[in-house]
Formats: C-alpha cells, structure tokens, sequence
C-alpha cells in the first residue's frame, strides 16, 4: 500500500503480467510504459493524452506531484484506492473518480486482488469548455462498461489503416461519455442552487445546518444526496469549493495568502494553507510557481500523470 499520504513522493509502480490495451496522442513522452501503447494522433481533438482499459496486478501504485491535466478513471473490475480531498476514498465497480488539473493525483490497486479500469488522461481544459467544474463529481456511481467498449472500438480502428474520420466518431463518443458524467447539469436542482449561492457568498460561514435549510433538506437527507451525487459530505465540498477559489486567485498571483484565506472563509491563514496542502497537494506559497511550471512544460510535450 502506499505510504501515508503527508509522506507521498511521485511514483509509479507496474507489476508484470498486467495488461493494457491503451492509445497515445505522441510519441515524444519516452517513459517504458507508454512505449507500447497504439500512435493516434486523433486525440489531440479532446486534448487527450493517452487513455486505454487495463487489468493492473498489484502492487499497483501511481503518484504523480506534479501538477497535470484533467484524469478520469471508471473502475470495472476488483477495487482501487484514490486520494479525494487529501483523504483515501475506495473506487469500486460501477465508480468513477475526477481528478482536476491543479490536484495530487495518487491512486492504487488493493492487495491481492487485480484491479480493472479503463482511464482517460487530459493535457488541459479545453478553453472556453472545461472538462469540470468547481462542482463537477470525484467519486460518484458510473457504469464503465459502454466506455470500455468505446475506448476498445478506437483501440481497434487506430491499428488499422488511417481514417481519421472514424477516429472522430469513436472520440466523441469518449468524450460524451466524460461530459455527462462531469456536467453539472446532471446535478440535482437543490444542489445546483444551494452551491451556486454558496459560491457566490463563499467567505460566508456556511455551517451544516444552514445549507441544509437553504437547500430545504434535513442535514442528513443532504449528506446522503452529496455523497451519492458529489462523493463528498456537504461540508467536504465547501472546503473544495474555496480551496477552488482560492487556487484561481493564488494563480492570479495579485493577492497575499493571508487575503486569500480571509476571502475564501478563513480567518486563521495557517489553518487555510494546511487545508490547501491537503486538498491540492502544495502549499499556497508554491503553488503559483508549480502552475507556472506545468502551464510552460505542457506547451512543447505531454507532460507527465
């Protein structure tokens, strides 16, 4: 298992006799395990790095510090482990997690017990049409299987002789598949307006209670409707909420931290910066530097995830 979480170092542990059936947008990225994956050069129309279906055989474990791309992972088979909110959460069949650009990114098989998924890996948002938003899922329910096919079918088409515009065909599909789960249309309506209040207000306090009766549920009918819809508890998602915000205005780079976590809801700077540590993987102090190093790495060549 991995080590504990205050401990993570970027890893990336493969077991032999794991199979993969994977696509890559280029070439130019050398690491061994990519080197066997299927040249279509079609997903740069998503902004799509590499994506595939595999069975991992444990001791699977990935780390990756540096800050990336949007990635999504549909768990089909056994269980996994993936870090949401700095905190170790289960991915099971019939899950899915997001993990946005700007997070740590750490996910694992469970010990003795192969781990299928089918996973797509982003370079960036889309300008103009991100992948998610501030209220998109990180874990939610997801059936994985007509992905699978989806991935498998481009699979197919790219080792075959070029035609790019089947390759489309096959990629949209993907990429509606990740749309839908992601959209926050697909939020239940109460939830869509009590978090769009709470964006608007969000150095307010905002305790349990309060949105509860702004949402007109009881507390535990709208932790059961979070955790089902978002996988976090209502309060876990305030905090991303403002970790969210907070991270736009330190990309910014215009305001002090201490004027940040007073915007976002923190009258304490210090309990502010160990809360982003664990929802973002740095400290507020490096991250505009560790953006400005992804945004310039990501230009020329794939970056790592």
């Amino acid at each position: 298992m991995l080590r504990n979480d205050k401990n993570l170092s970027e890893t990336d542990i493969r077991t032999e006799g794991s199979e993969l059936a994977f696509l890559v947008a280029s070439l130019a990225d050398k690491r061994p395990w990519l080197k066997t994956g299927t040249l279509c050069k079609s997903l740069e129309r998503h902004k799509m790095l590499h994506l595939g279906v595999a069975k991992m055989v444990p001791p699977f474990e990935i780390v990756r510090m540096k800050l990336g791309g949007t990635y999504f992972l549909a768990g089909l088979g056994g269980e996994g482990r993936v870090i949401v909110d700095g905190r170790w959460k289960t991915c099971s069949p019939g899950q899915a997690f997001l993990l946005p650009p700007g997070t740590l990114h750490a996910f694992e098989a469970m010990p003795r017990q192969e781990w299928e998924f089918c996973w797509i890996r982003f370079q960036e948002d889309l300008p103009g049409q991100p992948i998610a938003d501030a209220n998109s899922p990180v874990l939610a329910s997801f059936d994985g299987r007509p992905l699978r096919h989806a991935i498998l079918g481009l699979h197919e088409e790219a080792k075959g002789p070029a035609r790019g515009e089947m390759e489309a065909r096959w990629l949209d599909l993907i990429f509606r598949h990740i749309q839908i789960f992601a959209g926050p249309h697909q939020l239940d309506p109460r939830l869509q307006q009590l978090f769009k209040e709470v964006g608007e207000t969000i150095g307010q306090a905002w305790e349990n209670q309060k949105m509860a009766a702004k949402a007109c549920l009881s507390e535990r009918q709208l932790e059961r409707l979070c955790i089902r819809q978002l996988g976090r508890t209502p309060r876990q998602h305030l905090i991303w909420l403002r970790m969210h915000r907070a991270a736009a205005m330190l990309a910014q780079g215009e305001l002090k931290i201490e004027a940040i976590a007073h915007e976002v809801g923190y009258s304490n700077p210090f309990v502010f910066s160990s809360t982003f540590k664990r929802c973002m993987g740095w400290a507020p102090s490096e991250y505009p530097r560790r953006v400005m190093a992804i945004q310039l790495t990501s230009k020329p060549a794939p970056s790592s995830s």
